[in-house]
């Protein structure tokens, strides 16, 4: 029940906080950027802003805290009970201030039957699509947890890490998958998760519960940018649509490379892997499954959709203006010169162009995104990407400033308190994962990813006005950024850019075929319902291989009470570090245990020398005598030594079982013969 609470208060204290910093926060959905009524609910906006803000707010609240409190027996303890009275108290008393000034009440709901219609259809679409995913792919039955077999992966590290607080002492914060060093993941969701674990959700509700919550915040936000952009309900439904179902011609390609005589329906139907054209993509590295395996990214969705929201009228405003005075020197024949000086002068050198009027706003805004580095920290880098290009050509440019500002600051301070070193490498790189890494190579990579995307986004380009056009290269900035630059080892991160950017121009895609739609050509009609199939088939195959893929009969299946996992929980702190073989997913990772080197692509990939820490298990378990073996347990950390099936049959190095024994003691033990699992403790010699 304290972890259900805490959930609710994670609203309550949002809508204080957007009560004070955005106090017309619902007035946003009357009319659209171009000051035309429009028919969309303020719940839609009011609860995704409520929720991101109140939870960014509680769950660093609570983080901070925990640090402070990190030498007591359970900081969170502490912590919570702090936080969660200042949220009720807070929330309390915002309520009796507003009650106290009689302010005007906001309806939730529009008053336009149709469009509430429409979004009863949204709510619930996205709710059932929401349930499947998060459910299906985690959750608990009797006393097995099960793990769907397409997210297993990513989910070591996430359910270590939720663990390692649930369960453990996690202050400061170790990477479950190579302890002992900082943490240069982005780990403030799991954190969330495994507090609301340790306040007495049970696991997959601690998990999914906020994953849900984010996935349905992320459409609703997008919905209302969508509306707001195009004046119409119906490309907020196209562009939500176009988000869950990806565009591509890999579906395409699949059946025509099925053999002569093939059933179409029996091969679709019993294949049970993600179709691929382009390297990476059978690991569902674009379709929905991305949000299963990376609960946090829609939470990052949910916050960029929100900035782009509040700060979209300043781009409108530059544009109506700029409409205004190329019309006023129209009317006077200026001759082109005097009206390029004039148009210069207007976009750069005016009052309106840079100065603030609402420093709170951007305060707010700034801090809301700089507080999301640790939950998604390429989401906040993919937001100031979009907002730089528009504050090129936007009234108020110092409000960007102080966005920006405030973001990066916050980051750089947040890198410095978890972080040795640079959190991260910057270098040029065209081309991202393209086979070919050429201009028509990547031109081609593209083309089979996206499918008719692009041209669409060609024609909608031809037809928007100026300021439509623009805003497509602003939303075409995250995309660009992911085919030149590195940040990281691992390039293949930048998907996420991308993702970014194709949701954002699905937008533009949908006001596109929404057009064919109001065209009373049955032709026209015709050819929008092609384009929707076009676009949206690839995805929506995904999502059923998405299901099929994670049936509880392929899951990964751990048991809640399996006495490693308890021995673990019972007995281990977060302090104290596991030498064992390279683990992905199993019983000791759910009882939180700390590894010196788990699965080694998942701490590579964020950054750590995940070699040099391989050639040091290699010289701990050959270690020849106990003095040899003594001096690299010191040196390196270590409070227990695993061996285990996977230690002796280990291709990587020679387990000397013998050394080991006759220098620690077996502490825990389970299995006969090879199967047998030992567990040494290196603070009881022989």
């Amino acid at each position: 029940m304290i972890g259900l609470l805490y959930l609710v208060l994670n609203f309550t204290v949002g809508w204080a906080i957007c009560s004070y910093v955005l106090p017309e926060l619902g007035a946003l959905t009357r009319l659209d950027y171009r000051k035309r009524d429009i028919s969309v609910s303020p719940f839609l906006i009011l609860l995704p802003s409520w929720y991101v803000t109140g939870t960014l707010a509680m769950t660093w609240a609570t983080y901070l805290l925990g640090m402070v409190f990190q030498n007591k027996e359970q900081p969170l303890f502490y912590a919570n009970l702090i936080v969660i009275l200042v949220a009720f108290l807070g929330s309390v008393l915002t309520y009796l201030v507003r009650k106290r000034k009689a302010l005007p009440k906001v309806a939730i709901l529009c008053n336009n039957k149709r469009s509430l219609h429409i979004e009863e259809i949204l709510t619930a679409g996205v709710f059932i699509l929401a349930f499947l995913l998060m459910w299906t792919t985690f959750f608990i039955h009797g006393d097995k947890l099960y793990i769907g077999v397409s997210v297993f992966s990513d989910f070591s590290p996430h359910v270590g890490m939720i663990r390692s607080f649930s369960y453990g002492n996690n202050f400061p914060t170790w990477y479950p998958h190579y302890a002992g060093e900082d943490i240069k993941y982005h780990f403030m969701f799991q954190f969330l998760a495994g507090n609301l674990e340790y306040l007495g959700l049970r696991l997959d509700y601690a998990f999914n519960l906020p994953s849900m919550i984010s996935f349905i915040s992320a459409f609703f936000l997008l919905y209302v940018l969508a509306v707001k952009i195009s004046g119409k309900s119906g490309v907020g439904i196209l562009a939500c649509l176009f988000f869950a179902f990806r565009s591509s011609k890999t579906l395409f390609t699949y059946l025509s490379r099925l053999p002569k005589g093939t059933n179409i329906w029996d091969a679709l139907a019993s294949n049970m892997e993600f179709i691929s054209d382009t390297p990476n993509e059978d690991w569902g590295l674009w379709n929905l499954n991305v949000y299963c395996n990376q609960r946090h990214l829609a939470f990052g969705l949910t916050v960029i959709f929100l900035v782009i929201i509040l700060f979209l009228p300043r781009l409108y405003a530059l544009f109506h203006g700029l409409e205004q005075t190329s019309s006023d020197r129209a009317n006077k024949n200026d001759n082109t010169r005097k009206s390029f000086i004039d148009t210069f002068r207007y976009l750069f050198l005016t009052g309106d162009g840079w100065k603030v009027k609402d420093f709170r706003l951007s305060i707010a805004v700034g801090i809301l995104l700089g507080s999301l580095s640790f939950f998604h920290g390429a989401a906040v880098i993919g937001c100031l990407l979009v907002l730089f290009v528009m504050a090129i050509l936007s009234n108020r440019r110092l409000e960007y400033a102080i966005v920006a500002g405030i973001a990066i600051l916050m980051s750089v301070l947040q890198t410095k308190l978890f972080i040795n070193g640079s959190a991260v490498e910057p270098e040029f790189l065209f081309g991202f994962i393209a086979e070919n890494k050429t201009i028509f190579g990547v031109a081609s990579y593209v083309d089979r990813l996206l499918g008719i995307l692009p041209i669409v986004l060609i024609v909608a380009l031809c037809l928007e006005k100026k300021v439509g056009k623009y805003l497509i290269l602003a939303f075409t900035a995250p995309l660009i950024f992911a085919f030149t630059v590195s940040l990281t080892v691992d390039v293949t991160v930048n998907h996420k850019y991308i993702m970014i950017s194709c949701i954002l121009l699905g937008i533009y895609a949908a006001k596109t075929v929404w057009m064919l739609f109001e065209d009373r050509s049955v032709i026209r009609k015709l050819i929008g319902a092609i384009a929707i199939l076009l676009l949206t088939s690839t995805g929506i195959y995904d999502f059923t291989t998405v299901l099929k893929k994670n049936s509880p009969d392929n899951a990964i299946v751990l048991d809640l009470k399996d006495p490693l996992t308890q021995w673990v929980k019972e007995n281990t702190t977060s302090r104290d570090i596991f030498l064992t073989s390279n683990y992905t997913i199993n019983q000791l990772v759910l009882g939180g245990a700390m590894m010196y080197e788990g699965w080694p692509y998942y701490p590579w990939s964020a950054g750590y020398d995940t070699y040099g820490r391989e050639e040091k298990v290699k010289q701990m378990y050959e270690a020849a005598t106990p003095a040899e073996l003594m001096k690299l347990i010191r040196e390196n950390g270590i409070r227990y030594i695993v061996i285990d099936r996977d230690n002796r049959e280990s291709t990587d190095y020679t387990v000397n079982e013998e050394n080991i024994q006759a220098t620690y003691e077996c502490v825990y033990e389970e299995g006969e013969g090879v199967n047998k699992l030992s567990i040494y403790d290196t603070n009881k010699m022989h």
